[in-house]
């Protein structure tokens, strides 16, 4: 199973694995409180993806799109299928600090992995 979840909210046991997916470390988070596995800023949009979009609503489509084709283009869709494989034995938690809960990175992450886990290609 994979799920997204802020940063800032509590750690719970069932978070299972948390992994950090943006570029930048939250702020006024204490790595030692965090208890994030993995920081894997890797997957996070470039700065200049992370700057065009501003969290803008009206860009969220055209962000998803820009998105997926900058993290084919790295080679992170293996990570990605990694992180899938992973979702199939426990609980990966992607973690994000963006104010909007439906409109960020990890929203973008989760959809692929859970298309890895249906056995599609993440681009279908």
């Amino acid at each position: 199973m994979v799920r997204i979840k802020r940063v800032y909210e509590a750690w719970d046991r069932s978070d299972g694995a948390r992994i950090l997916v943006d570029r930048l470390w939250p702020r006024g988070i204490a790595r030692e409180a965090a208890r994030i596995e993995a920081w894997r800023k890797e997957l996070a949009p470039t700065g200049a993806l992370r700057e065009w979009f501003d969290h803008d609503p009206r860009k969220w489509e055209e962000f998803q799109v820009r998105y997926r084709s900058e993290l084919e283009a790295a080679g992170k869709m293996e990570e990605l299928k990694e992180l899938a494989g992973r979702a199939k034995t426990e609980t990966v938690t992607l973690l994000y600090a963006a104010h909007d809960e439906t409109r960020n990175n990890a929203v973008v992450l989760k959809k692929i992995i859970e298309k890895f886990l249906k056995g599609r290609s993440a681009a279908a």
